[in-house]
């Protein structure tokens, strides 16, 4: 069997998935980062251009929906950070005046 640029990149995928997993448990991450979120759709979307090429229907499916709630979850982390971003600039006193 070749191990193809494609099957590299899968590779890839794989490991930027089970790292962010790696460093949530070593509580060097939080869920609530941006950084967690945009690692596993970074890593499912590696793998998902591998499937292309090498294509497993059940793979893909748990790829895309992996992509899928990982965006989500990047635009939950935004949208917290937008909304920190916000509280923070009504609590500067020459703001409030």
């Amino acid at each position: 069997m070749d191990y193809l640029w494609h099957d590299v990149l899968g590779t890839i995928g794989v490991g930027c998935i089970i790292g962010a997993y790696l460093l949530l448990q070593l509580g060097s991450m939080r869920v609530e980062q941006l950084r967690y979120s945009l690692l596993n759709a970074l890593g499912a979307g590696l793998i998902l251009v591998s499937l292309r090429y090498s294509f497993n229907a059940s793979a893909a499916m748990v790829e895309a929906f992996w992509f899928v709630i990982s965006v989500f979850g990047m635009a939950r982390a935004a949208k917290r950070r937008l909304a920190a971003r916000g509280a923070a600039r009504s609590d500067r006193p020459e703001e409030r005046a």
